[in-house]
């Protein structure tokens, strides 16, 4: 008889971060787990190739039981903070396997369960292989929206997303989002995960291709133990020049976006910098300082931390706690989750006196990872982060420079 695996959490902040003065922030957003599994095999998915293996123990769809008392706990949270708007997140593996109806259940269980005077906006982000129209319908009409998720908008960008038999996904996702270009108060955007291999101009002229309203370009998961493709492991720090291979990639993407004459789609990793470089408040999870208001339900009602975390180590997504029996009040004291509500109290040194850290915010927590040790680090993109802020610093500044000496009746 075989038992789980044996989960050793790192020192920091597991063990060394004391929450009992911590005032947390409540959740805003609830990502919640529809289908376990996925019908695509991309070589580069953190859950079922990566360090945790959790999903195999999980149920395949979630229960009625579990959407219920999952509601039920977020009416709860709701109530307790006179929250007036929370989000929704319809995950997987791919949500749409087993149609929209269990999507569709979730989504009405939640807003039958919150106050009235609270906002449920619902999203559920696919593949887009189990998008058709009748399944698009029925999803529009109950004001659920849809993220897609792609790596460009060709089959050549998309060659890492294929199917267990080594199919190409690209044929059914294309013709997903083409039906959400013609829906587009229902299309919520793309997630694209960068490739070094593709060219990043093309990458994203051929997205706009797809209508999108929006799209978030997001660094492949990886840490300190597991460097991301093309830089080579190292120990966590500064202590040396680093190439910029990620940095470079997307300020390129950077300059096609700014310099188009009007704004054809939001970049939210670009809008997030450049509202912190003046100064604005941040909310997103890849830059800044503002406190993360996520958590996770798994289809067993297992509340977690988000799930890029499984490519840290076993099992470190884990709380240890269910809907079941624990609040979401008492997830907020779990040491992972109030460690990414600290702000600048939870980096490291070395990020603390970097000229860049509040725009940083010390990168995505996953990816400061090292093993032993913990997320006390600098993110293993450092040197990609800063490369890219300091662009668009330089940008920005430009365009302040060339706007300022205009004449003014052209301002």
């Amino acid at each position: 008889m075989t038992g789980r695996p044996v989960i050793t959490h790192p020192s920091w902040p597991h063990a060394l971060l004391d929450t009992s003065a911590h005032f947390p922030t409540p959740f805003r957003q609830f990502v919640l787990k529809v289908h376990s599994r996925c019908n695509l095999d991309c070589s580069y998915c953190y859950i079922y190739r990566g360090a945790d293996t959790s999903w195999r123990e999980r149920p395949a769809r979630v229960a009625e039981r579990t959407v219920h008392r999952t509601a039920a706990r977020i009416a709860e949270h709701a109530r307790a903070h006179e929250l007036d708007a929370i989000r929704i997140e319809l995950h997987g593996g791919e949500p749409l396997l087993a149609g929209p109806a269990p999507v569709l259940a979730y989504t009405e269980a939640v807003r039958a369960a919150v106050p009235r005077t609270t906002q449920v906006t619902a999203t559920v982000q696919t593949n887009g292989t189990r998008l058709t129209e009748a399944a698009l319908d029925r999803l529009a009409d109950a004001g659920i929206r849809v993220g897609l998720s792609l790596d460009g908008g060709r089959a050549a960008h998309n060659a890492r997303r294929t199917d267990r038999a080594g199919r190409p996904a690209w044929p059914a996702a294309r013709a997903a989002a083409k039906r959400l270009a013609a829906r587009p108060a229902t299309y919520a955007g793309i997630l694209c995960t960068i490739d070094l291999a593709t060219d990043p101009r093309d990458v994203y002229r051929s997205l706009l291709g797809l209508d999108p309203p929006g799209v978030d370009f997001l660094l492949p998961h990886a840490n300190w133990s597991s460097p991301p493709p093309r830089v080579a492991r190292e120990t966590p720090g500064r202590h040396r020049p680093r190439p910029t291979p990620y940095g470079d990639w997307l300020a390129t993407v950077f300059d096609a976006w700014w310099d188009e004459s009007r704004m054809r789609t939001r970049v939210r990793l670009f809008q997030e910098i450049a509202a912190l470089l003046l100064g604005a408040p941040g909310g997103a999870e890849a830059v800044g300082l503002s406190p993360m208001a996520a958590v996770v339900v798994e289809t067993d009602g297992a509340i977690e931390q988000v799930d890029s975390l499984r490519s840290a180590y076993q099992g470190a997504p884990e709380t240890g706690l269910d809907v079941f029996r624990h609040s979401f009040e008492r997830a907020l004291r779990h040491p992972g989750i109030a460690a990414r509500q600290l702000g600048e109290r939870a980096l490291a040194a070395e990020c603390r006196g970097c000229p860049v850290h509040r725009v940083c915010g010390g990168g995505n927590y996953v990816h400061r990872y090292a093993p032993g040790t913990g997320f006390l680090h600098p993110s293993v993109y450092c040197a990609d982060l800063e490369r890219l802020i300091r662009h668009v610093a330089h940008r920005l500044s430009r365009t302040v420079t060339q706007s300022s000496s205009a004449p003014t009746e052209h301002l």
